[in-house]
């Protein structure tokens, strides 16, 4: 059997392939716009605090947006949910745009328009993942995510790199324009679906439909544990927020170094997803799930320790790398994208498979939460410990956490163990 990933579905699907491509270039395009928005705030205030506040005042917008898109992606078409949702983020971006062309831009209508952006993507999102069990069947529902997993690989390997040279070569209003460019593919895979009614009771956006939603949520004790297990591994095995101190004061290199540690973590995402044969084909996903997380914290283990052995070593500075100890870390990092690809391509699985139609679009907007909240407060655990410690005791201390944790979990989920693809339970 083929180690190489599984493209039947792409096969099988043309309204996925078409939906699936065209997402691929819109997160190029969004992290395009995403990094030069970053940029472009540092270019009018020079602050780095200014910068980071475009992460914090997109995070509640983000996270309202994903759960009142998941009740409308519950309750309407969800072709037409994802379209409007793309025409938001479609006309904000072409006005962020048009206001940098005739030199009307400002640092508000920056946070203003990434805020709308960030909200629209998050109701496509737990709309288009709702939308995906029903283009294909449930067999191959494994190797979709898969194949997500080599397009997420690809937007943050590709976007911010180019992003960087657009702006260096042609300027701002270029390379938010090529985004809108890039975002037609996005409609041309939505406008071809057909109509897309929730299956089952449908519940119309508000209270009723949120509580319904968290009602089917505690009687869902596999699609819980799964939400726990990420929530571990990003908490206590997220080290993102280290890089930039780590170009500056441990392995030298500055910011080349803080850009070539976040590709390393996209570069391993994408080359499992590559090799994702076998993988698909395992059934017992919440054993996986438990396995792949693990794999991770060892993976994070491993980056601290590399870490720790730069501390007895010549100091690095932004002039003078030390290129091997980068390297390793690297190669650490890589396994850690790669092991949260296979976690998560085990987890979207079960969500697809196990939650009933009406009930989809609630659940991957609750995932939404997840996801924005899990490497926020991994950025605090890191951030607050290692300037108590030192700047490899987070990740070492917090990847023998997520190994142990997850043993307990487990042990304490036995339900969730026994999990079987082939006869999917919430």
């Amino acid at each position: 059997m083929s180690q190489f990933i599984d493209l039947r579905p792409l096969r099988s699907s043309p309204a996925f392939a078409r939906m699936w491509i065209g997402s691929a270039l819109a997160g190029i395009g969004g992290q395009l716009t995403t990094v030069t928005v970053m940029m472009h705030v540092y270019d009018l205030t020079h602050s780095s605090l200014a910068v980071s506040m475009i992460a914090i005042a997109g995070l509640v917008p983000m996270i309202l947006a994903g759960l009142y898109g998941g009740m409308l992606a519950d309750a309407f078409d969800r072709r037409r949910v994802a379209l409007i949702a793309a025409t938001v983020a479609f006309a904000a971006t072409a006005l962020l745009a048009t206001l940098t062309w005739t030199h009307n831009e400002s640092i508000w209508w920056l946070y203003a328009l990434s805020m709308i952006i960030a909200a629209a993507n998050s109701v496509g999102m737990a709309t288009r993942t709702a939308i995906v069990p029903r283009l294909i069947p449930r067999e191959l529902l494994a190797p979709a995510s898969a194949l997500n997993g080599i397009s997420f690989g690809l937007t943050v390997m590709v976007g911010p790199a180019v992003a960087g040279l657009l702006v260096w070569l042609t300027g701002y209003g270029w390379t938010y324009t090529i985004d809108v460019v890039l975002m037609l593919a996005m409609f041309l895979g939505l406008w071809t679906l057909p109509s897309l009614l929730p299956e089952g009771t449908i519940v119309r956006p508000g209270l009723a439909s949120l509580v319904d939603g968290w009602r089917f949520l505690r009687r869902a004790p596999n699609i819980r544990m799964q939400y726990l297990l990420d929530l571990t591994a990003m908490t206590f095995g997220q080290p993102l927020a280290l890089f930039p101190a780590l170009g500056t004061v441990l392995l030298g290199g500055g910011t080349v170094t803080t850009g070539v540690l976040t590709a390393a973590v996209a570069v391993g995402t994408f080359v499992s997803s590559l090799f994702s044969g076998r993988v698909v084909r395992y059934q017992w996903h919440g054993r996986g799930i438990a396995r792949a997380v693990q794999a991770y914290g060892a993976s994070i283990v491993l980056f601290g320790l590399v870490l720790l052995t730069g501390v007895f070593l010549p100091s690095a500075s932004e002039q003078s790398p030390n290129l091997v100890l980068i390297a390793l870390a690297c190669i650490a990092l890589a396994l850690s994208g790669a092991c949260d690809n296979v976690s998560s391509i085990y987890r979207n699985t079960m969500m697809q498979a196990a939650v009933p139609d009406s009930m989809r679009g609630r659940l991957q907007g609750v995932f939404i939460v997840v996801v924005a909240g899990g490497p926020r407060l991994g950025a605090l655990y890191v951030g607050a410990l290692a300037t108590m410690t030192a700047l490899w005791f987070p990740p070492l201390l917090g990847g023998l956490l997520v190994i142990g944790l997850v043993a307990v979990l487990m042990r304490l989920n036995p339900r969730f163990r026994a999990y079987d693809a082939e006869n999917p339970e919430p």
